[in-house]
């Protein structure tokens, strides 16, 4: 069982921006893909973006393409989210994901761990 925990959410004013950071326990986090979900209240969950194994390929919602970047250092253990331009439809918990495999997925079944959450939220 990996343990993942998600830090680096807060209050910021739209436009603005924060770096979410998810790091996960266990040796073979460099075996794995990750990724980032979020929900926001009274909606489900849905996902935001997946970065493979190695780091090499990367996946986005369409509504976070080109404000949003992820990363990761398997060095350290742990996944990024940068988040720039930020919008208030972006409050939302965000929690990342331990994908199954080693490919970038969109689906939440594919994830098998998943973190405690971190509160965004983004005022007008």
């Amino acid at each position: 069982q990996v343990q993942l925990v998600e830090s680096g959410g807060g209050l910021v004013q739209a436009g603005g921006s924060l770096r979410l950071s998810c790091a996960a326990s266990g040796r073979t986090f460099s075996t794995y893909a990750m990724g980032w979900f979020r929900q926001a209240p009274g909606k489900e969950r849905e996902f935001v973006a997946s970065i493979s194994r190695s780091g090499s390929s990367t996946y986005y919602a369409d509504s976070v393409k080109g404000r949003f970047t992820i990363s990761r250092n398997n060095a350290k253990n742990t996944v990024y989210l940068q988040m720039n331009s930020l919008k208030p439809e972006d409050t939302a918990i965000y929690y990342c994901a331990k994908g199954e495999d080693s490919i970038v997925a969109t689906t939440l079944s594919y994830y098998d761990n998943w973190g405690q959450g971190t509160q965004v939220t983004v005022s007008s």
